[in-house]
């Protein structure tokens, strides 16, 4: 008799609440964003070569089975994201940072 493993879903959520395949550090919107690109799930683990083919196909099988859950987690993980870099905006002034980097790269190769 062939026996199966019902529910295996190869991503785990860290203690930071993103999402990782198992056993790597590749989180799950890399993955989705290869596939939205176009990528195979053959092309993604010749990228990926940490990543198990068949672990990658049951993450897409994932994704495509629960779109509106994939998605919402997404959305979470870029909002996260773009409060991340505002509150680095603030602490930290863009403006002219190339010019600052610039200057330090000047001075020290004048010492």
């Amino acid at each position: 008799m062939l026996q199966t493993t019902p529910g295996y879903l190869p991503i785990q959520t860290g203690a930071d609440g993103v999402a990782r395949i198992r056993g790597t550090r590749i989180p799950l919107e890399t993955i989705i964003a290869a596939f939205s690109e176009g990528a195979t799930a053959e092309e993604i683990a010749q990228q990926y070569t940490t990543l198990n083919l068949a672990d990658i196909y049951t993450v897409l099988g994932y994704y495509l089975r629960n779109p509106s859950a994939v998605e919402t987690y997404l959305r979470s993980r870029n909002e996260q994201a773009e409060a991340v870099r505002k509150e680095n905006e603030l602490r930290f002034d863009p403006q002219g940072v190339r010019y600052r980097l610039l200057a330090r790269r000047e001075i020290r190769f004048m010492l």
